[in-house]
């Protein structure tokens, strides 16, 4: 499922239009978005029975240029992370 397929499956269920649908989306989930805003700011997002939004920090490493294979150095970063609830993993894995 991407974007817009997204869109129109909130558009029927909600029985909104794909307008209204595709900004509640971007309002989630674009850069700029609620989830990204929060999660910059170093706040988790919690959405009960479906999972967390988080963010982890990674330590600088070394790393190796594939081209060259001289050595290098990677920053330290931190990266987006999402971990799947109880609910949504018991959904997926019901047969």
């Amino acid at each position: 499922m991407n974007k817009s397929d997204l869109v129109d499956a909130l558009a029927s269920k909600g029985k909104m239009s794909k307008a209204e649908a595709g900004r509640v989306v971007d309002a989630l989930f674009s850069p700029t978005g609620i989830i990204a805003s929060s999660l910059k700011k170093g706040s988790a997002v919690q959405i009960t029975g479906f999972g967390n939004f988080l963010t982890r920090k990674r330590g600088a490493r070394k790393g190796r240029n594939p081209r060259t294979g001289k050595e290098i150095t990677i920053k330290a970063s931190t990266a987006a992370v999402f971990r799947a609830g109880k609910g949504l993993k018991d959904a997926v894995n019901k047969k």
